[in-house]
């Protein structure tokens, strides 16, 4: 890749991830409602995701991400922070990606937070970066029908569901979690 172009590249993934909530949020009562019902979707698909809510901290779903590109590539959603099955608080994920990529998908992901040192990390920094800091393990559906809570010694469990579209690449992306305040 010539010089101009991965700097041009670079430039887009960094204005991305600092990137404001779009313009046309959802409400805090719309986020907090769908955020919700795709968490008890994920409940009723995957019994172990219910047993791993039932012993985390927190909760933090994000109903529906976006992402597409074709080279360069974002992502962005909208969701909410559980915490005693009451919402409190509200993030945004944005990403940006660059490679060989091209599509289109929508899906929505659960960060299941087991103690409160890895919740604090979610603030901290003004943003939580994943892939930095307290360690976050990707479930699939093998993964938690062998998975117990008793087996279960991380910081933090993502699942990842609902997926629609197709998206296929393979490249350098970059993931950021903000806390918003939608009205």
């Amino acid at each position: 890749m010539r010089p101009k172009v991965l700097a041009s590249a670079l430039l887009s993934v960094s204005l991305a991830l600092g990137a404001p909530a779009s313009v046309g949020a959802d409400s805090a009562a719309e986020i907090s409602k769908n955020a919700q019902a795709a968490l008890d979707s994920l409940y009723a698909s995957v019994p172990g995701a219910k047993a791993l809510g039932a012993k985390a901290v927190a909760i933090l779903v994000f109903p529906k991400v976006t992402k597409a590109g074709l080279g360069i590539g974002g992502q962005h959603g909208e969701g909410a922070l559980f915490k005693g099955g009451k919402t409190v608080g509200y993030y945004n994920t944005t990403g940006a990606s660059i490679g060989l990529q091209a599509g289109a998908q929508t899906y929505g992901y659960a960060m299941f937070f087991m103690n409160d040192k890895a919740l604090q990390q979610l603030d901290a920094a003004n943003g939580f970066e994943v892939g930095v800091g307290p360690s976050v393990v990707v479930m699939d559906e093998g993964k938690a029908k062998a998975a117990t809570t008793t087996t279960m010694k991380d910081d933090i469990y993502a699942f990842i569901f609902g997926q629609k579209g197709l998206m296929a690449g393979l490249g350098i992306q970059g993931n950021k979690i903000s806390k918003t305040n939608p009205k």
